[in-house]
Parts: C-alpha cells; sequence; structure tokens
C-alpha cells in the first residue's frame, strides 16, 4: 500500500521564487501536483511568467493504477492549469480522466476537448493501449493531427512519461522549436526504454544516460 505525503503548497512557491530569483528559467515541467492547494500555487506560479513554455505530465495514477487524483483534483487542474499549459502530455488513461469522456471515445475527440479547455497543443501517448506499436498523436487548433509510430518494448516500465516530458522541456529550454523537440524527445525515450534497466523485482526504469 502507498502511503502518501501532501506536498506543501507554501513550499512550492518558497523554493520556485528561490529558482527564479538565482536562474534564467526557459521551460517549466509539471508532474504530480499532489493536491488542490498545490495545483492552486502552481498556477499563481505560471501567472507570473507568462512567456515561459509549460510542459505538464498529468501524473493522476501510479504505475500500478491506485489513484493520485481525486475529482477536486482533477476538476482544479482542468480551471487552473490547463489554460496556462503549453504542452500537455497525458497517456490515454489520463486524457480520459482530464476531459470526462468514456474510455472508448475516439482519440481525435479526446485531443479535440483537451485543446476546448485551454491547452496550447496536446501529445496523448499510446503506451496504455495494445498492439505491437506505440501510437502517440499531437494536437493542435487549426491543425491537423501528427501520428508518431514506435515499437514497442517488451516489459513494464516505470516513468516513461516523465522522461518524455522533461525530455522535451529541456530541448525547449536549450530553444529547440515545440515540434523538433516532440520529435527529438520521443526518440530519445524510446532509446531510453530500449536501454531500460531492471532494478529489484518492480518495473524496470528507462536508463536515461
Amino acid at each position: 500500500m502507498h502511503r502518501l505525503i501532501p506536498l506543501d503548497s507554501a513550499d512550492i512557491l518558497e523554493q520556485a521564487d528561490i529558482l527564479f530569483n538565482d536562474l534564467p528559467i526557459s521551460a517549466i515541467k509539471i508532474g504530480l501536483t499532489g493536491s488542490v492547494a498545490c495545483v492552486e500555487s502552481i498556477a499563481s506560479l505560471l501567472q507570473k511568467h507568462p512567456n515561459i513554455p509549460v510542459i505538464f505530465d498529468p501524473v493522476l495514477a501510479c504505475g500500478d493504477g491506485t489513484p493520485l487524483a481525486d475529482t477536486a483534483l482533477i476538476n482544479t487542474i482542468r480551471k487552473k492549469l490547463l489554460p496556462l499549459t503549453t504542452l500537455l502530455t497525458p497517456n490515454t488513461l489520463e486524457a480520459v480522466k482530464l476531459t470526462g469522456l468514456t474510455n472508448n471515445t475516439d482519440i481525435n475527440a479526446l485531443g479535440a476537448e483537451l485543446l476546448e479547455q485551454g491547452v496550447s497543443t496536446v501529445l496523448i501517448t499510446g503506451g496504455h493501449t495494445q498492439g505491437p506499436s506505440i501510437f502517440n498523436h499531437f494536437f493542435q487548433a487549426h491543425e491537423a493531427s501528427r501520428i508518431s509510430k514506435w515499437p514497442r518494448q517488451a516489459g513494464e516500465f516505470h516513468g516513461t512519461g516523465c522522461t518524455l516530458a522533461a525530455s522535451i522541456a529541456a530541448l525547449i529550454a536549450q530553444g529547440t522549436s515545440l515540434s523538433n523537440a516532440i520529435e527529438q524527445a520521443q526518440d530519445y525515450t524510446n532509446t531510453c526504454i530500449s536501454h531500460a534497466q531492471q532494478i529489484g523485482h518492480g518495473q524496470a526504469f528507462p536508463r536515461r544516460l
């Protein structure tokens, strides 16, 4: 059983202020948000820096399926964070939860609904679907969706979504365009998974170095 220790929303703002006062910040990556209070603090921080790209990997459950976000938290994410997000990178299960649509909803409808909620661009990853290949779908307002196909690696992995979102953010921070950052980060993530390291008896970890 997981024991969840809530983050202190005040600590988030204090740490962020220290970093922004000390370093030039060129991109912001968000992962597990933790609580309604934390989401509200993160949103207030983003509003202070509206010109910095925001890459949001909406972690809503543990790898074993244990929920990490209740209805109140998901609703706050929709209202407060999605309109401030440059690129949202949910898997298909997270996309369903954030839209409130059903599990059998067409992927294009999921992408359209997330854009409607205010996200600038969306990359829905297909790692949770079945089949020998993984299909990632990129959505942008007034543009046709784009599909990237990747071979499915054998095994179960922990941290693939974090690897993808963090590498996109790092590339954007270095001046890479969003489109190129997504392509390069997907290739990097696939390489990390193909060289994943098995630690203990749990899921394998992408080898990032």
